[in-house]
């Protein structure tokens, strides 16, 4: 397996997690941050390398969490690095709707190279997931000329009025900060554990609910993740998305899938959509796209993103060039080192190790995802009952223990795992060692 991992470099714990550096700095935070902003925890970070962060007070810390899937790459990567240091000493921006510049082509060059479908392609950039989803229902609204969009149960879309509502979760994301968009309409997806139906059975009931409920004809696009990201890593049943997409197509319905999460070889292939050879008509990405620079991605048919007229789309920072740097070092990175292979390999050691501890313990109701983002689902034992008090717990016994792990799930019981793509199976052992003797612990208090 291919490996950024320094040599020598392991968890190390010198101080209680957290320390008294991180604490003081916590102590500061308070003073002048936004309560609104939390932190997974209060571990104030000095330096990253390959899959491990370094805290102030010394403290090496196993990256379970990737900045929410966005070092695939690993943390201070040459390629990136190099390309970021060579831009910086340049020019930092000029706007390219002002004084436009070579690196945001050849980032829009290898998103049509790379994005499913051999159709004819355009993209234009921007700096969060969010807007990209924003700016590709816009695309999707003038091109057809239509306004209802149709999106998900369980979904997460961003923290922008439109993609708050087009986000299912009220508290935190969308509690006290409404009216939200108009012309958004949700229906149920695919929750196998769930809801026990089969890929096709699941996508009669939502086609069901958008055809009695909105009209095919109506509708501007349906908004998807291949596989839920904040929801709870739902991959939906097979034939659920290829249904939708058929639909889509069927009913002049722009099909519009978010991989801002699932990109860029985290799920085993460059986009998730790939598993079930599913064509998006537009695509969103960002995270993993820039190796932790902000920017992101609209990229789709030629012919929907040309219907906006010129203007219509961009922003002062939107494909700034030192984040195109990063994204084409990332890329680079991505393709020398077969990080889609890398992925499904992480897949194939981490699942059958949360099998056995599920079948073990009995608290774990689900195993999950695809490549290197994968979840445990926790239940109360003996029933599908969410269980977000042990998660919290075992989340939280991981963190003390020097391993970054993430929750997430509308009922918050899910542990999800998203290493970085690099990470040596030395660490990944490591790592799962850690979140065995956590879960094992508390279920035995």
């Amino acid at each position: 397996m291919t490996t950024t991992e320094p040599a020598l470099r392991h968890r190390k714990l010198v101080t209680e997690i957290p320390g008294p550096a991180s604490r003081e700095l916590q102590a500061r935070r308070a003073g002048v941050v936004a309560a609104g902003v939390s932190s997974v925890l209060p571990v104030y970070v000095a330096s990253a390398e390959g899959g491990l962060l370094t805290d102030v007070d010394g403290n090496t810390l196993i990256d379970f969490g990737s900045g929410i899937a966005v070092t695939n790459v690993g943390h201070n990567v040459p390629a990136v690095v190099d390309r970021v240091r060579e831009q910086v000493g340049k020019f930092t921006h000029t706007c390219f709707m002002i004084a436009p510049y070579e690196g945001y082509i050849e980032v829009c060059e290898a998103l049509a190279e790379l994005t499913p479908g051999d159709h004819e392609k355009r993209s234009v950039l921007f700096n969060s997931g969010a807007e990209a989803v924003e700016n590709a229902v816009k695309i999707a609204r003038v091109a057809t000329g239509r306004q209802a969009v149709v999106v998900f149960d369980h979904a997460y879309h961003g923290r922008t009025n439109l993609t708050m509502a087009l986000t299912a979760k009220s508290v935190p994301y969308k509690h006290g900060f409404g009216p939200f968009a108009p012309e958004v309409y949700r229906v149920p997806g695919s929750y196998p554990f769930r809801d026990g139906l089969s890929g096709a059975e699941a996508a009669a009931v939502a086609i069901d609910r958008i055809e009695k409920q909105i009209g095919g004809d109506q509708v501007a696009a349906v908004v998807i993740e291949p596989i839920q990201g904040e929801g709870g890593f739902i991959e939906p049943a097979p034939g659920f998305l290829p249904a939708l997409s058929a639909w889509c197509t069927a009913n002049g319905v722009v099909f519009v899938a978010d991989e801002v999460q699932t990109g860029f070889c985290r799920t085993g292939e460059w986009f998730a959509s790939s598993h079930e050879d599913v064509v998006p008509d537009l695509i969103a990405t960002a995270k993993g796209i820039a190796g932790g620079l902000p920017l992101a991605a609209v990229t789709g048919r030629a012919e929907l993103v040309d219907a906006v007229p010129a203007g219509g789309l961009g922003g002062t920072y939107g494909g700034n060039p030192v984040a195109c740097a990063a994204a084409l070092g990332s890329i680079e990175t991505m393709r020398t080192q077969n990080l889609a292979e890398s992925a499904r390999r992480i897949h194939d050691i981490v699942v059958p190790r949360l099998r056995a501890l599920a079948e073990r313990t009995g608290v774990i109701g689900d195993v999950r995802g695809r490549g290197a983002m994968l979840a445990a689902e926790f239940v109360k034992p003996g029933t599908n009952e969410p269980d977000a008090a042990l998660t919290s717990r075992v989340a939280k016994a991981c963190h003390a223990a020097g391993v970054v792990v993430l929750t997430c799930g509308t009922y918050g019981n899910i542990v999800r795992l998203l290493p970085p793509l690099s990470l040596s199976d030395e660490l990944l052992d490591e790592g799962l060692s850690v979140l065995e003797h956590a879960v094992l612990t508390e279920v035995s208090l």
